[in-house]
């Protein structure tokens, strides 16, 4: 039985999380106190189940979240492919998705400002932050977009015991914080400046090209492609199971594209479709292998 528990922050995406599994065949339950998971994991309706996603969080109640470390270790000596996900975003973002939407904040009752429910939140759900098999920041995601990296990560119908994940972006908004390595490529030359090229992508042959025409971008492939080969290993060994690489230019459109596509068709040739990545200025989703 493959076991996903996804859990985070109010306003995270977590049930949109849910739907997204649920719409794969996971059969899917949400808000259970902590301390029930292993009952329910018991229950012959639910140990028939091949796959299935529980969200936790802070409306089980906050004493109901201290015990999970212990309980995710009991659960996965029977079930070893047991995953924690914790979904997060940014305080400001968080702030505007609650003010858009006019729902409340599970701990504005303790907290009469909706600021303070959040800080309180994240304080407590440390404990889960740490114990989270995958982090996944949805600042700069929709649901959509959310739900098409669930798919690609998890819910894939081949066993998968290590996910590699590259993905590109831009400084200028924001490096993104739930990555294993960032890589910053804004020391190489910068189409951008060539104004035939601008509009285009590190997607699109003329970008290729003129990047390729510079040795000190072979160098940065070669390099940051050896550093992975060589730590990947003890990662896969260490039973770390997704890890995200994150390519970083200034506007994520040109440089970080390009390496990032490099990176990934070089890797998918040995790990096939454990590897997958993703454009995140640019509108691409998740590519599948």
């Amino acid at each position: 039985m493959q076991i996903i528990i996804i859990s985070g922050m109010s306003g995270a995406g977590k049930s949109y999380a849910l739907q997204a599994l649920e719409d794969t065949g996971y059969y899917c339950i949400d808000n259970l106190p902590a301390q029930l998971l292993q009952a329910l994991l018991k229950t012959p309706q639910i140990a028939q189940q091949e796959r299935i996603a529980v969200g936790i969080d802070i409306r089980g109640g906050k004493d109901n979240l201290k015990n999970i470390p212990d309980i995710l270790a009991n659960i996965r000596q029977n079930h070893p492919d047991t995953h924690l996900v914790y979904l997060y975003a940014r305080h400001s973002v968080l702030l505007k998705r609650y003010s858009e939407s006019r729902r409340s904040h599970p701990l504005v009752s303790e907290e009469k400002a909706l600021d303070k429910a959040i800080h309180l939140e994240a304080q407590l759900l440390t404990q889960l932050v740490e114990q989270a098999d995958w982090r996944v920041d949805t600042s700069s995601s929709n649901i959509y977009e959310l739900g098409s990296l669930l798919r690609q990560r998890l819910a894939s119908d081949q066993p998968r015991t290590f996910s590699l994940m590259f993905r590109s972006f831009g400084f200028k908004h924001e490096a993104p914080s739930d990555s294993d390595f960032i890589f910053d490529v804004r020391c190489l030359p910068n189409p951008y400046w060539a104004p035939e090229l601008r509009m285009l992508t590190g997607l699109d042959s003329a970008i290729i090209n003129w990047l390729e025409q510079y040795e000190r971008v072979e160098a940065m492939y070669q390099a940051i492609r050896d550093f992975l080969i060589f730590w990947l290993q003890d990662l896969d060994t260490c039973q770390r199971t997704y890890v995200t690489v994150s390519i970083g230019c200034t506007g994520g459109r040109h440089r970080s594209v390009y390496m990032a596509e490099r990176l990934y068709h070089y890797f998918q040739q040995t790990m096939g479709d454990d590897v997958l990545i993703r454009h995140r200025e640019t509108g691409q989703i998740v590519k599948p292998s």
